[in-house]
């Protein structure tokens, strides 16, 4: 008699991980709260007064679900993107909505490229839908355009992932760079373009690219810029054929009404997001400025973050992590070498800025005498 459910063998077979310990994991286990949050790359600067407003406003009426269309908000990302609605998908974050990708097209053996230690939640939805990873290594601290493009014709590729700008690095490549790239894009493989930071980017990040194009479905976020990590909303751009093909998997009622009231406030209030990219800059410049006092490095960065690097070996920057933590900043690191040499570290307010750069030489000094 088999007591308990009845697993597929590939879920059965699937490590029991999950990408990402939330800091409240590690604030718990600690006892005690981080004194600066700096590890999940979120805005500390919040979201746009309005976009508070809005979700503050839905409140009494949260007994209703939300929209399922999405009809206000499709109408301003129409505007937005420069795209009808036809080519738009609204879901709750881009976390889901990549697993809501990689549903639509991966069945068990289908063949995934990405790169090895780029964004590990990609990673983790092929696993659970059985297709089979091709990873190709960072070039020069980026992810390889090249090489991506090269591995998926090797292998018959469903997918490619491209962060642009990186998560973890922060690095990034131009929009001619990716237009190129999309010339070596195998037939009947689709591009998985994930631009969760874009707003942080150099004019010319974001390629030229039409919404209707079939090989790339692009991803954007309002959990960086524009301070909305709790409230889960993301979208993707895409041609209409695959844009269709999500309703039949996505859940029509998972965006709460709350969300979508502040994404819309937020996406028309580009004032504060103005503000806030200017505020992440300071930010920036504070990181590199405490890193080089301390003696190290930082790579160039097109994100809210920064990656320093810590002169030695992955060893060294994880003694230099567990140090910052115990010293109450919760930082995070990337997983692979050569790029786990550093340190990644979210832009903050002064008085997070403060705390970084006073607990950052006691933990440069715990690590070296580990």
């Amino acid at each position: 008699m088999t007591i308990g459910p009845r697993y597929p063998a590939l879920i059965a077979a699937l490590p029991s991980t999950v990408p990402f310990v939330g800091p409240e994991v590690q604030e718990r286990d600690r006892g005690v709260p981080f004194r600066a949050r700096l590890g999940a790359n979120e805005s500390l600067f919040g979201p746009s007064p309005f976009a508070v407003a809005a979700m503050q406003d839905e409140a009494a009426d949260i007994w209703k679900y939300a929209d399922p269309t999405h009809h206000d908000l499709m109408a301003a990302l129409e505007a937005h993107m420069g795209c009808t609605r036809d080519h738009i998908v609204i879901g709750e974050g881009i976390d889901t909505l990549l697993g809501y990708t990689v549903r639509l097209l991966v069945e068990p053996g289908d063949a995934v490229v990405t790169s090895d230690g780029a964004y590990p939640t990609f990673n983790f939805h092929v696993a659970g839908y059985g297709g089979t990873l091709h990873k190709v290594p960072f070039k020069d601290d980026r992810e390889d355009l090249e090489a991506l493009m090269a591995k998926a014709a090797e292998v018959d590729a469903k997918i490619v992932y491209l962060s642009n700008p990186d998560n973890p690095m922060g690095t990034w490549h131009s929009g001619a760079a990716i237009e190129a790239a999309l010339k070596k894009l195998p037939d009947g493989t689709l591009l998985v373009l994930d631009e969760a930071y874009i707003e942080f980017a150099p004019e010319g990040t974001a390629p030229s690219i039409a919404a209707d194009d079939p090989r790339v479905v692009r991803f954007r976020t309002f959990s960086k810029a524009y301070g909305m990590a709790g409230a889960r909303v993301a979208y993707a751009v895409g041609a209409a054929g695959i844009i269709t093909a999500y309703d039949k998997i996505r859940n029509h009622f998972a965006m709460n009404r709350a969300a979508d009231a502040g994404a819309l406030a937020a996406l028309q209030d580009q004032e504060w997001l103005s503000q806030v990219v200017q505020l992440v800059g300071e930010s920036k410049a504070e990181i590199v400025r405490i890193a080089e006092a301390n003696g190290l490095s930082c790579l160039p960065s097109a994100t809210n973050f920064v990656a320093i690097d810590c002169g030695r070996d992955g060893d060294f920057a994880r003694a230099v992590l567990a140090a910052l933590i115990a010293e109450g900043v919760f930082v995070r690191m990337p997983f692979v070498s050569p790029q786990d040499r550093c340190i990644r570290v979210s832009a903050g307010r002064p008085e997070d800025m403060a705390i970084f750069g006073e607990s950052l030489p006691k933990a440069l000094e715990t690590a070296k005498n580990c």
